[in-house]
């Protein structure tokens, strides 16, 4: 792999843990971030034939309500990118445009009908080989496919901290007050994860524009977006209680005990105005 792919297509290595991410930062820290007045047409999909056909596949595959949710992912997480980390390069680059834009489609292609029952693996890993396979059959770069494939298998290490404390890996969730942890993710799935969780549970929705989120679920309706979610979640966690979703629930988590993810996401008050 070179440099030129890395600047192209979103490599970049970045703190993976927000609390690290946002320490002191000049835009995104304190009570009041910087919310740049943006509306939902002002980031549309990248007019490629890369990805008209993956929208074409993400439109067949994928239920109305994820698909939806699949470009508000776009929409927050472009913003986000434009407001506060414009060291990134993002916009300036339109390949890690093109890369986010195939990640957003595709990151829950796992969870379709077709996928999420056909499978042991967790739906994160498998929409992963399902994405780099038809982005490489499209003609796509392999390194535009691998930090899609990146970001997937990663967008739900939200409470994944990655920290070593006797040998141990420690896991925790946003409100543990344990110091925040090290290791790196790249810029496409940085992006992925912090868009990913403003949707679906409102976390960090200030770093936004109220506007942006009001005009984004209007051309992209949430059509019940929460309960949909809740019971995907639901529904993987009772076909495969190995699965990587666990990674949000209680240590030792056994079929049968209620899901803090899908009491979380059932829970997002920042977007039930618009479900």
């Amino acid at each position: 792999m070179s440099a030129e792919d890395w600047r192209l297509y979103g490599f970049a290595p970045v703190p993976r843990d927000p609390d690290v991410l946002f320490k002191d930062h000049p835009t995104a820290s304190g009570p009041n971030p910087k919310q740049d007045l943006f509306v939902a047409d002002d980031f549309p999909l990248p007019d490629t034939p890369l990805v008209r056909s993956v929208r074409a596949f993400a439109l067949k595959e994928l239920d109305e309500q994820t698909f939806n949710h699949s470009n508000r992912v776009f929409v927050y997480g472009s913003a986000i990118a434009r407001t506060h980390f414009p060291e990134w390069n993002y916009s300036e680059t339109p390949t890690i445009v093109e890369t986010y834009a195939l990640s957003t489609l595709l990151h829950d292609i796992g969870t379709a009908e077709k996928f999420l029952a056909t499978t042991h693996m967790s739906f994160e890993f498998k929409g992963a080989i399902v994405a780099r396979d038809l982005i490489l059959s499209l003609g796509g770069a392999e390194a535009s496919a691998d930090s899609v494939a990146d970001a997937i298998i990663r967008h739900q290490d939200i409470f994944v901290k990655g920290c070593v404390s006797d040998g141990w890996i420690v896991r925790r969730r946003e409100d543990d007050r344990t110091p925040p942890c090290s290791g790196n993710i790249t810029v496409i799935g940085q992006i992925l994860q912090l868009a990913t969780i403003l949707d679906n549970v409102g976390l960090r929705a200030n770093l936004v524009h109220p506007k942006l989120i009001e005009t984004t679920t209007a051309k992209f309706p949430r059509k019940g977006w929460s309960e949909h979610f809740a019971k995907v979640i639901e529904k993987e966690l009772t076909l495969k209680p190995w699965c990587h979703t666990t990674t949000f629930e209680i240590p030792n988590w056994k079929a049968g005990v209620q899901s803090n993810f899908a009491t979380d996401v059932r829970g997002n008050e920042v977007m039930r105005p618009f479900d």
